[in-house]
């Protein structure tokens, strides 16, 4: 092999490890950290979309992410439609997940889309942080506790725990109505969440941050603690509609 091509190895290993080594740091994160409600004036502003996302990527390029960082820099950019209105591809009958930037792998940035009387199923979020800033209209966040026994319903369980988890239904814990300009924080110690536009005239608009990124998540559509195992997909990518979602 040549050298250069050791190198190549090298660097690819090197930053490997270190992507795997900046999730654990994230992961162990989502015990302690629970969010900020204002931007900090001692960090720098955000001008654009453009440069909040090269903010974020500067934010995640070592591998102790600063989070009240990245906290500060989703609360301080300022919704510009002009801005984020090509990656915003809508579906009538549900909501969609317009991927932004991928993050080098280390988070997605996404614009969600939110029809009229239409909300996502109770989830958790794969033990990764997740930040939602409205950029348009209102959104209902419900979050709930996390249950106690968890059950999963594609996987085997007997019969008696499959009665368990079906009777221990979940405890709604707190509603926010989030406007324009908010940004919420959940992770799996603070909870389960429900995200629904309750307009029933108007559309909204949602950024959001998951870090580090994950590719399945916990559903409880009966809302017990009985769970569904979900691929998490993109209905487009860079303004791009993708042919299956």
């Amino acid at each position: 092999m040549s050298s250069i091509n050791t190198d190549v190895v090298v660097a690819h290993n090197e930053a490997d490890n270190e992507l795997k080594e900046q999730e654990k740091y994230l992961h162990k994160l989502t015990c302690c950290f629970r969010g900020i409600e204002k931007p900090l004036e001692i960090l720098p502003k955000v001008d654009s979309l453009e440069d909040l996302i090269a903010k974020l990527h500067d934010a995640f390029s070592t591998v102790s992410v600063n989070m009240y960082l990245v906290n500060h820099l989703m609360l301080s950019y300022k919704s510009k439609p002009s801005e984020w209105k090509k990656f915003a591809k809508w579906n009538r009958s549900r909501y969609t997940r317009n991927l932004v930037d991928i993050g080098n792998g280390k988070f997605n940035l996404l614009i969600l889309c939110w029809p009229a009387d239409h909300g996502s199923a109770i989830h958790d979020h794969a033990d990764s942080h997740c930040f939602m800033k409205l950029l348009q209209g209102e959104l209902a966040e419900v979050k709930f506790e996390m249950p106690k026994t968890q059950g999963i319903e594609d996987g085997p369980t007997e019969a008696t725990q499959t009665e368990n988890f079906e009777e221990e239904k979940l405890k709604e814990t707190a509603t926010t109505i989030l406007k324009e300009g908010d940004v919420a924080y959940i992770n799996d110690n603070i909870g389960l969440h429900r995200v629904e536009n309750r307009n029933h005239t108007d559309g909204a608009v949602s950024l959001h941050l998951y870090c580090p990124p994950f590719q399945m998540c916990s559903v409880f559509p009966s809302g017990s603690a009985k769970k569904v195992k979900c691929p998490v997909t993109f209905y487009s990518k860079y303004g791009v509609r993708q042919e299956q979602e």
